[in-house]
């Protein structure tokens, strides 16, 4: 789903920059008005940067004039440059290749355009809107701790809302906690039976985890029912009625699993009597339920902490997963649902291409779409969001796709501004990770990998004396998880990926320390500035402008843009990789010029300031990613 071009908001820019894109653009429609008397499609007229191998900033296709102007592509793009230097002062030439026209922006506009950044804390934001989106993220299980894949997902979740609130929209952070269900009984279970009283505090172990140790155990433990049950003559009594003749023994228990849990096992018909006796609100199961959460709780919050994210609301599954029934009989008297035979209601998608889905059961109960129908109902009673973001991995993506076709459907007022944020699997260099098998590798443990990792390179280079331990410590948790941030957030959301620790600190790829040092080199050139107070004012008398300044001031001012792009989306990677294009043009800048000792003080006094400029544009990006920029490494 792509936002309509409605819904698109405008971009904020400081007066000196409405901007010199969209004046070519208008100048670009005047003229080939005037010289050739049609008015073009003004959203066709297409200006970019120039490539580099050729000279100017921006070019103009000129190829959508040919037919009017009945004239050659360059005779076309001559006419029409002679015209547009004339209409904007900015602009200080011009030149014609194979049907570009490429433009060239005078030293006086770059001048003006950084002197306003850097006179401006919020280069890039935009107006506000008035559109409230609300993203939801996270979304854990109250039976295990959060581990890598939510990482993806939390760190999808709040850089898009931060992207979002850039763009000048409000945005309501939220997530649903599923905390009820077989899963979360089969925690309850084991610790209720094998837990021997243990606890977060006399145990000292994190709470989340202590849980997910329970979940784990538990499928130890049915796992060795379901194998010693295999030796039994009820066991070769199923296997014989069902058998096939090529099918071996261990393949067929293999396949009979759930139904052996949900008719045989004795474990899973205790589950099944904790979820019964949880659902009639009998008192003992509820408050285990309710402590062994809380456990849960405690330790997500710790790890949200850690990770440097929050919510504005909390919904939870135990409350919702009722709603949408009233929904489904608003439904049925619209014609949008029909009851089956048996009772059960069901709604036909197939000309949507997303078949025949059932809304209600035919004892009356709810589905996952009927409760997720219900709880986009009431969250759009609670904020009054005309856009709704689900960040969930793409398996759900068929899920989404009927939730949203049916809320359409039911002309719910929210229904156009849905958006599923999918994304793919995350994976270590070890592989998939499994949680019933213990094999999942927990965020507090990756994160505190990073962080080792950070810690060790920094003593093999000889960095770690030179702090004390709390600011060291500081340094390294701002250098770790901007590597695992970075290194996450790069990929494109839909695309599959591999996290691997070690590379994503490497200081010379696409990683988030590369861009940390950028940002360091300058802070230190800064303070060097503030200690020798250095004279910044001959800086608006440099008008010698080299090509690695003018890739810089190109890149700071795209920016704007970009952040719009971005929210508009829903991507992140766009300002991850744009940070580390931006790191990677000023080490260029810093290797190729002199800065400090520049020959010229107007010329050390502007490249000052564009290093100041780019320092600012570098924390403000990463700042949207959730990373912390340190002063020093």
């Amino acid at each position: 789903m792509v936002i309509s071009v409605a819904l698109r908001p405008q971009i904020k820019q400081p007066i000196f920059m409405s901007t010199i894109v969209e004046q070519i653009r208008q100048a670009v429609a005047e003229t080939v008005a005037t010289l050739y008397g049609e008015t073009p499609d003004f959203s066709k007229i297409q200006v970019s940067p120039t490539p580099a191998e050729f000279s100017g900033d921006y070019s103009v296709v000129v190829f959508p004039f040919v037919k009017m102007a009945k004239k050659a592509p360059d005779a076309v793009a001559e006419e029409m440059g002679k015209a547009i230097l004339e209409k904007i002062p900015q602009l200080s030439g011009y030149s014609v290749v194979k049907g570009f026209l490429n433009l060239e922006t005078a030293p006086a506009y770059w001048q003006q355009f950084l002197q306003g950044l850097n006179n401006d804390p919020d280069f890039g934001r935009g107006a506000r809107t008035g559109h409230k989106v609300m993203v939801e993220y996270s979304s854990p299980n109250t039976n295990k701790p959060l581990h890598l894949g939510h990482i993806r997902n939390i760190l999808l979740g709040w850089s898009c809302s931060r992207i979002l609130e850039a763009a000048g929209h409000e945005v309501v952070r939220v997530q649903i906690i599923n905390d009820r269900g077989v899963a979360i009984c089969k925690s309850m279970l084991s610790w209720q039976k094998f837990g021997e009283g243990k606890t977060p505090e006399n145990s000292g172990v994190k709470g989340d985890h202590l849980v997910g140790d329970f979940y784990v155990l538990f499928e130890q433990k049915i796992k060795e029912e379901y194998e010693q049950w295999q030796q039994t003559d009820a066991a070769t009594a199923q296997y014989s009625q069902r058998k096939k003749q090529e099918q071996e023994r261990k393949d067929f228990f293999k396949d009979y699993k759930n139904k052996w849990f949900n008719e045989f096992s004795v474990l899973g018909a205790e589950v099944r009597e904790m979820l019964l006796k949880w659902e009639a609100g009998d008192p003992e199961t509820v408050a285990l339920w309710r402590r062994m959460n809380n456990w849960v709780y405690q330790g997500f919050d710790k790890t949200y902490g850690d990770l440097g994210v929050s919510f504005d609301k909390l919904y939870y599954e135990s409350d919702t997963y009722l709603l949408g029934k009233d929904m489904v009989e608003m439904g049925l008297n619209k014609n949008v649902f029909y009851r089956k035979d048996d009772g059960s209601v069901w709604v036909d998608l197939a000309d949507a291409g997303l078949d025949q889905k059932v809304v209600l059961r035919s004892d009356g109960t709810s589905v996952y779409v009927t409760q997720d129908m219900g709880t986009a109902h009431m969250r759009y009673q609670d904020f009054g969001c005309d856009r709704m973001v689900y960040v969930v991995a793409d398996e759900q993506n068929y899920h989404f796709a009927v939730l949203f076709e049916i809320l359409k459907r039911l002309e719910e007022p929210y229904a156009a501004g849905l958006y599923h944020l999918s994304y793919g699997l995350v994976e270590l260099p070890t592989g998939r990770m499994k949680t019933r098998e213990g094999t999942v590798v927990d965020a507090d443990d990756l994160m505190q990998e990073v962080i080792s990792i950070a810690r060790e390179q920094a003593r093999e280079r000889g960095e770690v004396d030179q702090f004390s331990v709390e600011e060291r410590e500081g340094i390294l948790k701002k250098v770790g998880l901007g590597a695992l941030k970075f290194f996450i957030i790069k990929v494109h959301p839909k695309k599959k990926m591999i996290f691997n620790p070690e590379e994503s600190m490497d200081m010379q790829g696409q990683t988030g320390p590369y861009i940390q040092y950028s940002f360091v080199r300058i802070n230190g050139l800064l303070q060097r500035v503030a200690r020798e107070g250095v004279d910044l004012t001959p800086a608006a008398q440099y008008t010698d402008i080299q090509a690695q300044e003018k890739e810089l001031l190109k890149a700071l001012h795209e920016y704007p843009q970009l952040i719009q792009t971005a929210a508009a989306e829903y991507d992140p990677s766009l300002i991850a990789n744009y940070c580390y294009s931006l790191a990677k043009s000023y080490h260029k800048f810093w290797h190729d010029l002199s800065i400090f000792n520049a020959d010229a003080a107007d010329a050390r006094a502007f490249r000052l300031e564009l290093s100041r400029a780019v320092g600012s544009v570098l924390n403000s990006a990463m700042s949207l990613l959730g990373i912390d920029m340190p002063e020093r490494m």
